[in-house]
């Protein structure tokens, strides 16, 4: 009987350690009067899978200087892209790249054109224009955005669910 239920007592300890090794750590809160979102992202490219990918995202800061940081599914940065004016820099696998704009920046780090520095207006329910991309920002006020690309080739899909 003591051995059954020390048996059951090291399992539960072993479970509840491997669970809390799963679980991801909370994020740091953005400073008063920064915009901040985070949630999930994902980018298809058509007929080009390499390109597609899914990830956990967290965006701060404003067009002209901020960090989109990409999670994987288990909480884990797998890069943070971040800009300031004149600088452009993708930390990702420990390794630290600098970019001569954001657009190359986010090229690299996503594997596609993808319009950063108008997430932040796209997010806030303003559906600035960005050529070849048509943003659908009517399920904002419900945490979603999609955004279609249609120029150039081939079109993609950036759906975002979200919270602020």
């Amino acid at each position: 009987m003591i051995r059954r239920s020390a048996v059951r007592w090291a399992t539960a300890a072993m479970a509840a350690a491997l669970l809390s090794a799963c679980a991801v750590p909370p994020r740091a809160p953005a400073a008063p009067g920064v915009q901040a979102w985070s949630g999930r992202m994902a980018l298809t490219v058509e007929g080009q899978a390499s390109q597609s990918f899914s990830a956990g995202f967290e965006l701060k800061g404003a067009p002209e200087q901020g960090e989109l940081s990409l999670f994987n599914p288990l909480g884990g940065i797998v890069a943070v892209l971040a800009w300031a004016p004149g600088s452009a820099t993708l930390r990702s696998n420990g390794n630290t790249r600098q970019f001569p704009s954001l657009e190359a920046l986010a090229q690299e780090a996503t594997g596609a054109p993808l319009p950063v520095a108008s997430l932040f207006d796209w997010l806030g329910g303003k559906p600035t224009p960005v050529p070849g991309w048509e943003p659908d920002v009517s399920q904002v006020a419900e945490g979603r955005l999609r955004a279609r690309r249609t120029d150039p080739p081939p079109p993609a899909d950036l759906r975002l669910v979200f919270e602020r």
